[in-house]
């Protein structure tokens, strides 16, 4: 599988997500603009020593990633998708696709891939939405135990 972050904002949520891509054996695709330097030092901070580790790859647009990845199966997790992450039927070159912290994914894209988008079920009232680099967590596990790889 693959964690591809749109726009994101905040590096230490960054830096969390390459960590765990580096535990996992998980490519790891930027899309800018970056909401901070790649040289960042919150960033490089949160990724502690893992970033040699980190396969990563930096995108300068979406256009230019779906020009690379176009045929690749684009899954899109959102708080406004209607359809748990727990329905998802995880394959092995999946590409997790995550929106920016404020603001999420555009919403024509999840209208446009409906029967591809996600969400994690949230219980407590007022609660806007989860930290993103606990959701790509959530996500990116529940994949690997349907992979039987964690």
């Amino acid at each position: 599988m693959h964690i591809v972050l749109f726009e994101p904002e905040i590096p230490p949520n960054t830096g969390s997500i390459a960590r765990l891509c580096a535990a996992t054996l998980t490519p790891l695709h930027l899309i800018e603009p970056l909401g901070f330097e790649i040289d960042d030092k919150h960033l490089k901070r949160a990724g502690l020593d893992y970033w040699e580790f980190v396969d990563l790859r930096v995108h300068r647009s979406w256009e230019a990633f779906l020009a690379e990845n176009r045929d690749n199966n684009l899954l899109y997790f959102s708080k406004r998708a209607n359809r748990s992450y727990t329905q998802a039927r995880f394959q092995e070159n999946d590409y997790l696709v995550f929106g920016p912290e404020t603001r999420g994914l555009p919403q024509g894209w999840l209208e446009a891939n409906e029967d591809r988008a996600y969400c994690i079920p949230m219980m407590g009232k007022g609660v806007r939405s989860l930290n993103l680099s606990n959701a790509v967590s959530i996500v990116l596990y529940e994949g690997l135990r349907q992979l039987r790889k964690a």
